[in-house]
């Protein structure tokens, strides 16, 4: 019995699935590491807001926490907090959505892409996903046994995507379109004219399209524009929200998923299966962001957009170009002058400056060339961040 044990030793790896064995570990996390072990070191890799939840929200769930609600909720999440989302969306985009079948909450948005994904994709189907975009959404595709078809957004159309990029992408296997507006890298947003010019696409060739809309209320130009809010496109469109960017709850894990009732019936049946509700703590904190969170929401807007003006000019002034960003909070500007890749960049200016960004490549290799800078910090660190990047150009 102790030979054939020895003979058959146990391989971890050899159990291991084929395709996380194949999928590459996030980008961001490595320079988060990094920053990590440095002191005095300017952050402006992290993707959340700098703001605390405010106090009444927080006091929500505290208040949950003693009246003893501890306990499951429905699987599509509390009707209370649906009703909560479906008056939000309608006060927001105009549109509507039943709380009973057309809106499931989910444990962030991240799990509503996955299960978006899961929900709809058969086998070898393929998405047609715009890059530079936010880093899960290839590996999701892959999950669910799907085929990621990456195009590229150039930063001379400011990162929008076209028709003329959409084309060469569609094959008789597409199944759905990714739109990601406000954009998480490039800050870049979609106008209805612009969604406009694709809904014809998307009708011609029978494309679902799953909107992330989660930067929606982050919109510095005009109002956010939903491709469901086009005629004949709220039927084809699954809308991907949630509260983290919007409300400054990220550690809270809500976010929800709007559409057809097949599509969130077919999105909750795994979600029973896998998460079976988001914690009901965070729902009752929710209900409360979305009833009376309006004033606070847009403060923490109004300080972003002031900080978006100062670090997009003053990234400009130092010789790196940047569009000025429309959405979220993030500046993409371009390092091609340099010479340097991304990741050279990014490594060198964390270890000599202290300065902490995202090499663009992360987000797709249209990314290439470029840094995400996140201006959700203060002012003030923004404007020491630029001193610093200034100095590692001129010693360059």
């Amino acid at each position: 019995m102790t030979l054939l044990r020895e003979v058959h030793a146990w391989n971890a790896e050899s159990h291991l699935s084929q395709t996380v064995r194949d999928l590459p570990p996030s980008g961001i996390r490595r320079f988060f590491d990094l920053v990590n072990e440095m002191d005095e070191a300017i952050s402006l890799g992290v993707g959340e807001p700098d703001f605390v939840t405010p106090w009444h929200v927080r006091e929500a769930c505290i208040y949950s926490l003693e009246s003893g609600y501890t306990s499951y909720t429905s699987n599509k999440g509390m009707p209370e907090l649906r009703e909560a989302i479906a008056d939000f969306t309608k006060e927001q985009l105009g549109l509507d959505y039943d709380p009973t079948d057309q809106i499931l909450v989910t444990t962030g948005v991240s799990e509503a892409v996955d299960l978006a994904f899961r929900a709809t994709l058969n086998p070898g189907d393929e998405v047609i996903v715009p890059e530079p975009c936010y880093v899960a959404y290839v590996p999701d595709i892959i999950l669910a046994g799907g085929v990621p078809r990456q195009i590229p957004t150039r930063i001379d159309d400011e990162f929008r995507v076209t028709p003329e990029s959409i084309v060469p992408a569609i094959t008789e296997k597409t199944k759905a379109l990714v739109l990601s507006y406000p954009n998480n890298p490039t800050g870049a947003i979609m106008t209805r004219s612009d969604l406009e010019s694709i809904a014809d696409l998307v009708v011609e060739h029978d494309l679902l399209v799953i909107s992330d809309e989660v930067y929606g209320m982050l919109t510095y130009s005009g109002t956010h524009a939903s491709f469901a809010q086009l005629d004949g496109m709220y039927e084809r469109t699954i809308i991907l929200n949630g509260l983290s960017k919007s409300h400054a709850m990220t550690g809270w894990r809500i976010g929800y998923a709007l559409g057809d009732p097949m599509l969130i019936g077919a999105m909750t049946k795994i979600h029973q299966y896998t998460m079976l509700c988001a914690p009901i703590m965070s729902q009752m904190a929710a209900i409360e962001a979305l009833l009376h969170g309006e004033e606070e929401m847009l403060k923490m807007k109004h300080e972003y957009n002031l900080r978006r003006r100062l670090f997009v000019a003053g990234l400009n002034r130092i010789g790196l170009r940047c569009i000025e960003p429309q959405g979220a909070f993030y500046a993409f500007p371009s390092i091609a002058e340099t010479g340097l890749s991304s990741e050279a960049f990014a490594e060198r200016l964390l270890r000599e400056q202290r300065v902490a960004v995202v090499p663009g490549n992360v987000f797709g290799q249209s990314g290439e060339g470029f840094l995400r800078c996140s201006y959700a910090t203060s002012r003030e660190e923004l404007i020491e961040a630029l001193d610093r990047i200034e100095t590692f150009l001129d010693g360059l």
